[in-house]
């Protein structure tokens, strides 16, 4: 029986099938894309002012705070236990949902809430560590589909739900409950890794990544709770011996290789300016996300209109993959082109947001954030590839993990001074004017960059050929 069941739990099939139900119950909240007319509604009778002011600029900080710690702990812990932590938050997170009353309640609601999302990097981390290298492109293919086919499932479900069955919005944030409480349920049936990308290497815990160890498929996608694009992968994977005790400076040691593996990564320029688009676009594309629900109240006021967030969420995510895996048939020359297709994908970008700020029909609206979403998962897809194809897993993984950070330090700013109540405190429609603003602001960036580049290859090119060639 010990032998069938270590037999079971060293094959990549259980622990990708348990994981796969821990990202679809997870994943599966249907009451998601209903959170502002709920806490605006009966139910807890928040203002608009308070929810957008007040109770969402949370979210934001605490994921600032927690992201880096939970980003070491999750790998120095061996991933499972922050899984676990992910599916207590979430539980967490709902439970006060359900039964808070009080904006301070709310404010410690999305503390947990962020909680919850900085943990996000150990589901998409977790199975790269029990499987060997050879499955990593088909168990990455499942992580990834299972977590669009739930959030497609819950936000349709939602929807169906509320237009057709008249269930009120508390009882989608029960049926969320239930779903988050099953995840976390999954995830103590996970096996336990033996090791991880840094802390507990396979062999010798001092190797470092080798440049010749390429991520296979590296196509994102970002969900609405942030723009889920998270391949923290770590090396091939088997049971191995325990290791011996390490040092007390071995946290120190890997921090300090950790600081110099970015140097080395950010040393090249294509490297670089395709992480600064990642993270100028990445912290506007959270913001989007995250207010789009205040700004179609604002448009549509729920007490008084029809409801289609989870309709429009089940489309923008079936548009961003889409979009996401188009990118894979499309054969183009990026180093020369890519710079371009930002700036002009970005200023799309910018003229959705625009189309939202200037119009006062709700339809309108949805069309934009419709666009709006499938040109950022576009280019989302063609930026990881670009920045995964030359790199081993271990540096991919921190370059997309120290983008994601500046891209929150980004987004936190830009809370601090245009939606905190101690800050400007702007009302809902003339945030996204500023993130319409943003955006042309990174197309500029990128449409001069590319005019720059695509003009001196051109020369360069016509230099070459009108030099004499020696016979």
């Amino acid at each position: 029986m010990d032998c069938w069941k270590g037999a079971i739990c060293r094959s990549w099939i259980y622990p990708t099938l348990i994981i796969c139900m821990n990202g679809f119950f997870s994943t599966m909240r249907p009451s998601e894309s209903f959170l502002t007319p709920y806490l605006t509604g009966p139910d807890k009778n928040l203002t608009v002012e308070q929810v957008t002011n007040q109770v969402f600029p949370v979210w934001t900080y605490s994921y600032l705070a927690l992201l880096f710690p939970v980003f070491l702990a999750t790998d120095y812990l061996r991933y499972k236990p922050v899984v676990l932590l992910q599916g207590l938050s979430l539980i967490i997170t709902w439970f006060l949902l359900l039964y808070a009353q009080g904006l301070r309640a709310f404010q410690l609601l999305e503390f947990f809430y962020g909680m919850g999302t900085a943990t996000e990097v150990a589901y998409y981390a977790y199975i790269y560590s029990v499987v060997s290298a050879d499955h990593y492109q088909r168990v990455t293919s499942y992580c990834r589909s299972i977590t669009l086919v739930a959030a497609t499932f819950a936000a349709v479900l939602g929807q169906l739900l509320v237009s057709l069955a008249d269930v009120s919005y508390f009882h989608l944030n029960a049926i969320t409950l239930a779903s988050v409480s099953l995840a976390f349920v999954c995830s103590f049936l996970l096996p336990m890794p033996q090791k991880s990308m840094f802390f507990h290497r396979k062999g010798n815990s001092e190797t470092h990544p080798q440049p010749d160890r390429v991520v296979t498929e590296p196509s994102p996608n970002i969900s609405s709770s942030c723009q889920q694009d998270k391949d923290c992968t770590a090396a091939d994977m088997g049971p191995t011996p325990m290791q011996q005790p390490e040092p007390q400076h071995h946290v120190l040691r890997v921090l300090v290789q950790l600081g110099k593996d970015l140097k080395d990564c950010y040393s090249s320029r294509k490297l670089l300016y395709w992480s600064l688009w990642w993270a100028l676009a990445t912290a506007g594309f959270n913001q989007v996300v995250n207010y789009i629900q205040v700004l179609w109240d604002f448009r549509a006021p729920s007490h008084s209109s029809a409801v289609y967030n989870g309709a429009v969420e089940a489309v923008a995510t079936f548009l961003g993959s889409a979009t996401s895996m188009a990118v894979g048939y499309v054969k183009v020359n990026w180093d020369l082109t890519g710079e371009l297709a930002l700036g002009i994908f970005s200023a799309m970008d910018a003229g959705s947001l625009f189309l939202m700020y200037f119009t006062d029909n709700i339809w309108a609206c949805y069309a934009g954030y419709l666009a709006f979403k499938a040109c950022y998962m576009l280019l989302i897809t063609i930026a990881t590839f670009q920045i995964a194809v030359n790199l081993s897993m271990e540096r991919y993984a921190l370059m997309f993990g120290f983008n994601n950070f500046i891209a929150l330090v980004i987004q936190t700013i830009v809370t601090v001074v245009v939606v905190d109540s101690n800050g400007l405190g702007l009302g809902i429609s003339t945030q996204f004017l500023i993130y319409s603003s943003y955006f042309t602001f990174i197309a500029g960036i990128f449409l001069i960059r590319s005019v720059y580049t695509i003009v001196s290859t051109k020369c360069r090119n016509t230099s070459t050929a009108g030099e004499p060639t020696d016979h």
